[in-house]
């Protein structure tokens, strides 16, 4: 009996000695997870947020609600996140551009990429593609440039993130181009635009460009990767035409900073279990993006260097900060 007791007494304490936190992150989650994005319907972040939301959800036994919050590059999206409470039911589908590109974009962000989050899980990584109009004279790189330098400030150029803001940059640069550069708050806008013939060209994800010209709606020129995707091998990688073009973007999860260990942990194990699905491969490989999955540790330190990256891509533009 006495023995009894003490076990008892022995539970009672260890019970009474977990923290609050501790006691929610094993019962966590025990609600819908809202998982903000910064990027609008349609964009290939939205994408790949519901393609991996859905197995999430499933691991969990929770609603994964995917929440749009585009603008600002991002930022309206990573301050939302940065500034909830860090209990694992508000996280943020990131990209780059909020990470690692805006840095340098911005003079000052309303959060801080590295302070202010505690990293999940890196998801994919993708290469943009130059698309242009369907009637647009130019078939390859090369022809595109050449018509550009016939008809300085003639050419407009939509951008909706800052993968495809330094690809026209970089372009420019290198071939000493003169265009109009219109923002737009997602890269689908900029698409839409392309099709409808009001904007000559943008460069967009992998996936809406190879849904775009499967339908005829545009011309893809190449991708902004330094090789060819295996996803489109027809398709050249400008480096081939300009040596020194390799801009690639990524989607990570990440949660804001101060979020139990053992919820991020939880996150990122039903997080790779959906990545392993053969049919989350294939819808992923749809959207032309390639799974790279990293984890919390790694991913920090990622987001860390490719800060530096970033700046280097920006900075080689000639893109001031705003």
């Amino acid at each position: 009996m006495k023995r009894l007791l003490w076990c008892g007494a022995a539970l009672w304490a260890a019970a009474l000695s977990l923290s609050p936190a501790a006691l929610r992150a094993q019962e966590w989650p025990a609600k819908p997870i809202r998982l903000i994005v910064a990027f609008p319907v349609g964009s290939a972040t939205d994408s790949i947020a519901r393609v991996v939301g859905k197995e999430i959800s499933a691991a969990l036994g929770q609603s994964v609600v995917i929440d749009n919050r585009p603008g600002a590059g991002g930022a309206i999206a990573a301050e939302a996140v940065a500034r909830s409470a860090p209990d694992g039911y508000t996280l943020l589908m990131g990209t780059n551009t909020q990470f690692a590109a805006n840095v340098s974009l911005y003079k000052k962000l309303s959060y801080d990429p590295v302070k202010d989050f505690s990293p999940v899980v890196l998801l994919t990584t993708q290469p943009t593609v130059l698309l242009v109009r369907q009637d647009f004279p130019a078939r390859t790189l090369a022809d595109f440039v050449s018509h550009a330098k016939a008809a300085p400030k003639k050419l407009s150029a939509g951008y909706g993130s800052a993968s495809t803001q330094v690809a026209i940059a970089k372009l420019r640069t290198l071939a000493g181009l003169d265009l109009i550069e219109v923002p737009y708050k997602g890269v689908p806008q900029a698409v839409i635009d392309v099709v409808g013939g009001t904007l000559d060209f943008t460069f967009a994800d992998l996936g809406s460009g190879l849904q775009q010209a499967a339908g005829g709606k545009v011309r893809a020129l190449a991708v902004t990767s330094g090789q060819r995707s295996p996803l489109a091998p027809d398709w050249p990688a400008a480096a081939e035409t300009y040596p020194g073009i390799d801009i690639f973007g990524w989607h990570a999860i990440v949660a804001p900073a101060g979020t139990p260990p053992d919820v991020v942990r939880k996150f990122y194990e039903a997080s790779i279990k959906a990545l392993k699905r053969q049919e989350v491969a294939e819808n992923l490989a749809g959207l032309g993006v390639t799974p790279a999955p990293m984890g919390p540790e790694e991913l920090g330190r990622f987001i860390k260097e490719d800060i530096v990256r970033w700046a280097g891509l920006i900075k080689e533009a000639g893109i001031q900060p705003e």
